[in-house]
């Protein structure tokens, strides 16, 4: 009797926020929670903030005793209580009472119950939508870290209880992104250590669905929804993870998903790392994308030696990357971003070549598979175009110039690293990166012709439109109508005909401005000359002549002022005339393509002059021509089995355009007849010669014969010549001859700076500093004495110097105060 009195009396001695803890427990836990003994622990753990931390500490203590005893419905009773406590309680406290509820968490965390693990995430979740008043300097996130993402790759038996657990563990992650991100006293959780967690945990239940297309770019708009797939749920925490990365950030939040998509081998399949990096690059914050780009070319130079698929792979989400950032930046480093992927170029053709990574075919060497290395060099030429797009039309002419400065010119530039490659490889890299150029001036755009293409690219462009290789020569004609073609009329001269009524093309024609009329003056005779020599290779082929002709059209309609014009009709006469000559020895179909190419913008530029008697005239030509020699009209010329005579001997008569009769029709309109009546002759340059270069060898030679000739070691004395009635007579007759031949030396002498070596030029300036400076010192020692030594030693009296210090006169002078 006396033992239980003194029980009775302990029991209602017990502390009272005990007595409130049991009180919210019903005796069946079935019943749920006693909701108004609920309402009196809540107020009094608001009336009395400093016993909150002994109310967690004792229901902490309740959970474990029931969790050990498999009471889970006292367990669940026990979280919502703590739940509830931590919505309404915001006091300085909070901080002892949430680790109480951590501890709590970490418990049902670390149970083998999926029901317990889910309860627990949920209870977290809620926690971390809690803005706390009070900082925390000693709570630690890194368990919770470790655990969610353990449970985001759960391989429970049950897949709707796996789907369950995976999606608590994404939503725990979620939650733990939210309570650390912006507090500055809590671990960062930006370090590699827990990215390397968050992120692969994500992108394994991202990777488990089957969708291909990426959601809403808005990263924080989806709402939630009553049954949300893992993989939504996934994309939508990925989002906003990203969504909160810095500046600082963004290298630990991307650094990986690479590694993800490299340890899975999913660049392969190019769907998933593309539809990753969508979700990445519509998340971050724009100006951020250049990072990201950054990121993507220095893990592509890393695995340089891997299989083509894989880089193929990374250069395709370089391609999607490079499109979604185009409202932004490429970034600060514009031309590394087009010298990684031309570095990448010039591998993968090395590669193609010699059929290893190493340059060597020993057994146990990965053999490499011709057609997917082609595949990735056609990925590259893409990336490269779909990066220039986003440029602005400065650094657009910037890179233009820097992948022309990459293109191997044998004897004129450096060729290719030995490889193994050989000129073969010298061949394609030439074709890779004039490809590269025809993406990059896709839709180029310029006002000012002359800035946008400057002498330093445009000539180096022409002279490979010389060489005997029909596949570059094509390449550089449709560069050059990218860059002419500045109000979208290329698509118009696509078909080549002899319509009677151009204004049936819709040809947008605007007054040629005083930009365009300096570029012609300073260009123009290049470009006719290139034309006509394209005209006449034997190689040429219907292609070649169909861009031959779109550039002339391309021509007259953007670049053309009164002269140009004129120009431009004594080209297309001078082309009537290589198709009649029998010297150049050119096949049936290429002279009947260069009748054609004639005869087609004869009747488009007399249509665009506007002048009745000319376009008469052309008319009148071309219906002779119909009737008579249908094979010199482009409609029987350009088709696909064209009907050829075997030989064109008798091209007489009413079937030639008279450059007479033209001369005669447009000076009566004012147009200058002199220069009309001149046939077009273009003038042979060096650049011919080395263009059409067969070996390394010949362009050696040439440039050595043109040092000898120009070489002042060679010059020699010549003595005084008599003047006499005779020598003032040869001079007067010669003079014409003589300033030609000037001219030419000075030609020579440019372009040999211009093409030549770096180290051959070199060389010849410093022959010719040496030869200057032994002259000087020759005129210093007759000129000037010598003045006194520092040491008191002095001059003989007969010219012979004893020791002395060395006069200022004697220092070398540098070479760059030689002129």
């Amino acid at each position: 009797m006396f033992i239980f009195g003194v029980c009775g009396c302990c029991g209602a001695l017990r502390p009272r926020y005990k007595r409130l803890v049991d009180n919210i427990f019903p005796e069946d836990p079935e019943d749920g929670l006693v909701k108004a003994n609920m309402e009196k622990l809540t107020f009094y753990a608001l009336s009395a903030p400093e016993k909150l931390d002994r109310i967690g500490a004792y229901l902490s203590e309740r959970l474990s005793r029931d969790v050990a005893r498999h009471r889970y419905g006292y367990v669940c009773i026990a979280m919502e209580a703590l739940d509830q406590l931590l919505m309404a309680c915001h006091c300085q406290s909070i901080n002892l009472f949430v680790e109480s509820f951590l501890k709590m968490v970490r418990k049902l965390l670390e149970s083998d119950k999926p029901n317990l693990q889910i309860l627990g995430t949920n209870s977290f979740v809620k926690f971390a939508n809690i803005e706390e008043d009070t900082p925390s300097y000693h709570r630690s996130y890194d368990f919770f870290v470790s655990r969610f993402s353990e449970m985001c790759h759960s391989s429970f038996e049950d897949p709707d209880i796996r789907t369950k657990i995976r999606m608590a563990g994404i939503k725990g992650l979620q939650g733990v992104v939210r309570k650390t991100v912006n507090d500055e006293l809590q671990a960062n959780i930006w370090d590699p250590q827990h990215m390397d967690k968050i992120v692969p945990s994500l992108l394994f239940n991202l990777q488990s669905g089957e969708r291909t297309e990426s959601r809403s770019p808005s990263p924080l708009q989806a709402s939630e929804k009553e049954k949300e797939s893992p993989v939504e749920l996934t994309e939508r925490c990925f989002r906003e993870l990203l969504g909160r990365a810095a500046y600082g950030n963004i290298k630990n939040a991307v650094t990986p998903v690479l590694m993800h998509l490299d340890n899975h081998c999913l660049w392969e399949g190019k769907t998933f790392a593309v539809r990753c990096f969508k979700i990445i690059m519509y998340s971050i914050q724009s100006q951020h994308s250049h990072l990201v780009i950054q990121q993507l070319l220095g893990h592509l130079d890393a695995n340089s030696k891997n299989s083509a698929t894989v880089r193929a792979g990374i250069v395709e989400v370089l391609l999607e990357a490079a499109a979604i950032a185009a409202s932004g930046s490429v970034g600060p480093t514009v031309l590394e971003v087009f010298n990684t992927l031309l570095r990448q170029l010039r591998l993968s053709v090395d590669y193609e070549l010699t059929g290893s990574y190493d340059g060597s075919t020993n057994i146990g060497t990965k053999i490499i598979k011709a057609h997917e290395e082609r595949q990735l060099q056609e990925a590259v030429i893409r990336t490269i175009g779909s990066f220039a797009n986003t440029l602005p039309t400065y650094q657009r002419s910037e890179v233009m110039l820097f992948i022309m400065g990459k293109i191997p010119v044998p004897g004129l530039h450096p060729v290719l690293p030995a490889t193994g490659s050989g000129p073969d490889g010298t061949r394609m890299i030439q074709v890779m990166l004039l490809k590269s150029l025809v993406q990059v001036t896709a839709g180029f755009q310029t006002t000012n012709m002359l800035t946008a293409l400057p002498s330093s690219f445009l000539e180096p462009l022409l002279s490979f439109s010389l060489t005997e290789d029909p596949e570059v020569r094509l390449l550089v004609l449709q560069i050059l109508l990218s860059l002419i073609d500045r109000h979208d009329n290329r698509p118009k001269f696509a078909n080549i005909s002899s319509i009677s009524d151009i204004s049936m093309l819709k040809l947008k024609v605007d007054k040629c401005s005083r930009q365009d009329n300096l570029f012609m003056k300073k260009h123009g005779q290049q470009l006719y000359r290139h034309i006509y020599l394209g005209c006449k290779e034997q190689s040429s082929g219907r292609q070649h002549y169909e861009t031959l002709f779109t550039l002339l059209g391309l021509l007259s309609v953007e670049l053309a002022n009164e002269e140009v014009v004129v120009d431009l009709i004594r080209l297309a006469l001078a082309l009537q005339d290589l198709a009649l000559t029998t010297d150049e020895a050119l096949p049936v179909y290429n002279r009947c393509a260069v009748h054609a190419v004639a005869a087609a913008y004869l009747n488009l530029i007399c249509q665009l002059t506007t002048v009745p008697a000319f376009c008469q005239h052309i008319h009148e030509v071309i219906e002779v021509r119909q009737k008579e020699s249908p094979h010199l009209l482009p409609e029987d010329v350009f088709v696909d089995n064209p009907k050829l005579p075997s030989s064109l001997e008798k091209v007489e008569g009413g079937v030639l355009f008279l450059q007479s009769k033209i001369t005669e029709v447009l000076g009566g309109s004012g147009y200058n007849t002199e220069r009309l009546a001149t046939p077009y002759v273009p003038q042979y340059t060096d650049e011919d010669r080395l263009s059409k270069r067969k070996s390394i060898g010949e362009t050696i030679s040439l440039q050595v014969e043109v040092e000898s000739r120009n070489s002042p070691e060679k010059e020699e004395r010549t003595p005084a010549e008599e003047i006499t009635f005779e020598t003032l007579k040869n001079a007067i007759v010669d003079s014409v001859g003589m300033e030609e031949q000037e001219r030419e030396r000075r030609r020579q002498v440019v372009e040999k700076f211009q093409k030549a070596p770096f180290e051959e030029i070199a060389a010849h300036c410093g022959a010719r500093a040496t030869m200057l400076q032994s002259k000087l010192n020759q005129i210093f020692e007759i000129t000037i004495r010598p003045p006194p030594s520092p040491s008191g030693t002095i001059s003989s009296g007969y010219g012979q110097t004893q020791s002395r210090s060395v006069p200022i006169y004697e220092m070398k002078f540098p070479d760059l105060c030689v002129y």
